[in-house]
């Protein structure tokens, strides 16, 4: 599939590893920076979507997405690992659910910008998951130099691979599927950023303690991505 992402945010904040610990697999691995585990929070608009070779649909193409995440490592491969991926386009949930075994959720989003500063509001609406929802507004700022490899900046944002194991994540905890996915796409650019606004309940829906502080935040400029088909590992 490709894709463009944009009206990107990373948000994130350090996290005892053993918080997070049992929200993996046995077999995949934290991947943690000087000993810390993070977690993120990552509204942004996915658009021209379609798969290689072929033209996009209309109406098919675009959504909304605000996904919820940490970081493993499988065999010494570093990737993302979901524990929701809220979207707005229902065919676009099914697809991700059923063909990538995405933990992709039904959710009613907009994401608007308005001279310079983006607002994402998000209701989730996926009928036996708890009930989240999700307000944040932001402005970007200075760009950032090109993160480097060992900076925490590179850590947080360029991963080209993802790990499931299937639509439903607390089943996969405890089933035998996992799934690699790489990604491809150009460097971040990355921005400063500004928080005006920020109330959400998508990390207590997963029975995560509410975040001490304020995010670490990163905006980043729009960008085109290949995603290839995921492969059982």
């Amino acid at each position: 599939m490709r894709q463009r992402w944009s009206n990107l945010l990373f948000a994130h904040w350090p996290v005892p590893p053993e918080i997070l610990r049992p929200y993996l697999p046995a077999r995949l691995e934290l991947d943690l920076f000087e000993g810390q585990a993070w977690l993120g929070v990552v509204p942004f608009t996915m658009s021209h979507i379609r798969p290689l070779g072929l033209p996009a649909v209309p109406g098919l193409s675009a959504l909304h997405e605000l996904n919820v995440r940490t970081y493993a490592t499988l065999d010494g491969v570093p990737g993302v690992w979901f524990l929701s991926l809220d979207a707005t386009q229902p065919l676009g949930v099914w697809a991700a659910r059923t063909l990538f075994h995405l933990p992709y959720l039904h959710a009613r989003m907009t994401l608007t910008e308005t001279q310079g500063q983006l607002r994402a509001v998000a209701e989730r609406t996926h009928r036996g998951t708890a009930p989240a929802t999700f307000a944040a507004t932001w402005t970007p700022g200075a760009a950032l130099p090109l993160a480097q490899p060992g900076t925490l900046a590179y850590f947080l944002t360029e991963r080209y691979c993802l790990y499931t194991a299937g639509p439903d994540v607390r089943a996969g905890h405890h089933g035998p599927g996992l799934w690699r996915g790489r990604l491809w796409h150009q460097p971040w650019q990355l921005y400063e950023a500004t928080l005006q606004e920020w109330n959400s309940t998508l990390l207590e829906s997963h029975g995560l303690p509410t975040p001490v502080g304020p995010p670490l935040l990163h905006a980043a400029a729009p960008l085109d991505v290949t995603v290839q088909s995921l492969r059982r590992v």
